[in-house]
């Protein structure tokens, strides 16, 4: 169903670009830190923004051209594995934060995924 599809590809667009907002901010609550540290975070801040934007590019792209060959179904489960790396890597580390926002990163990469699985099957 493209519908479900379309759901989770956006879910991973938008979070994507939820997520590049507070960049600034959260280096920031980090402190006193050097500069070099401060790029590192940024940079990692940014690349998954980054990486969450393209999977739901991708998602939603192979699904307005044609969701039913080979290509489309490879791609597909590509993102999926991909967002449940995501989520248990975020279940380990960010979801020990006291931060809400953090804390919703495995459940979003999830629910992507979930939306993704269901869109292929059904």
């Amino acid at each position: 169903m493209d519908t479900l599809l379309y759901v989770g590809g956006i879910m991973s667009l938008l979070w994507g670009i939820v997520h590049l907002f507070p960049t600034k901010n959260v280096i920031s609550d980090f402190g006193e830190i050097t500069e070099d540290n401060k790029r590192i975070i940024a940079m990692e801040w940014i690349n998954e923004g980054a990486t969450l934007i393209f999977l739901g590019a991708l998602v939603i792209a192979i699904t307005i051209s044609d969701p039913q060959t080979s290509i489309s179904l490879l791609v597909y489960w590509s993102v999926v594995i991909m967002l449940l790396a995501l989520a248990v890597i975020s279940l380990f580390t960010g979801f020990k934060v006291n931060f809400l926002p953090f804390r919703l990163c495995p459940l979003i990469f999830s629910l992507s995924a979930i939306c993704i699985i269901l869109g292929i099957l059904l």
